[in-house]
């Protein structure tokens, strides 16, 4: 029987400060994953009610069940969030992901997609990329980076390209729970 294992998620500031953890992700076996995800060596990890913490110490429990997404050498990650309205994805522009363990760790880089259920899709919180921009001294090939992420994630939103498909979200989700939602 596949397991599910533990993993931490970190997320930090492009100076090197925590952001935001959350600290029991269950990654998804290598065998389970759809083969447009395994192709691309993505990383799925589900949680539900999962204790986050903040870069101010506050401790919160998330209420909506998640399914993240890292893709190796992409410079952002969703989270798709299963709600009752139907599946939103968050997306977050940021660094690839960083592997150690079962530590996952990548930069946020502030700006976000938003692909609602009924499929409208919003790029939000530019002004706090443009104010970090400046106070942490981005150099000319993170700002490169950063707006080529964005593209590509608008791209892969717009062609509903992997991992943009609400069936394999909700699969994910109802593998994980039938394992006793702990692997």
């Amino acid at each position: 029987m596949e397991t599910f294992i533990p993993h931490v998620i970190k997320s930090f500031k492009h100076d090197g400060h925590l952001h935001r953890m959350w600290l029991e992700n269950w990654l998804v076996p290598e065998r389970l994953l759809h083969e447009s995800h395994r192709a691309e060596s993505m990383l799925v990890l589900i949680n539900s009610q999962t204790k986050i913490v903040e870069a101010d110490g506050k401790e919160w429990v998330s209420r909506i069940p998640g399914v993240s997404f890292f893709i190796p050498g992409q410079w952002f990650n969703v989270v798709a969030l299963i709600e009752e309205a139907g599946v939103r994805y968050y997306c977050n522009v940021a660094s690839p992901p960083y592997v150690n363990g079962r530590v996952i760790t990548y930069i946020d880089y502030d700006l976000d997609v938003i692909r609602m259920p009924a499929g409208d899709v919003h790029v939000v919180d530019r002004e706090e990329y443009e104010r970090h921009k400046l106070a942490y001294h981005y150099s000319a090939v993170v700002e490169s980076k950063v707006e080529q992420g964005l593209q590509q994630l608008l791209g892969r939103v717009k062609s509903a390209k992997a991992p943009f498909r609400d069936e394999l979200v909700l699969s994910y989700y109802e593998q994980w729970r039938e394992r006793g939602a702990e692997g």
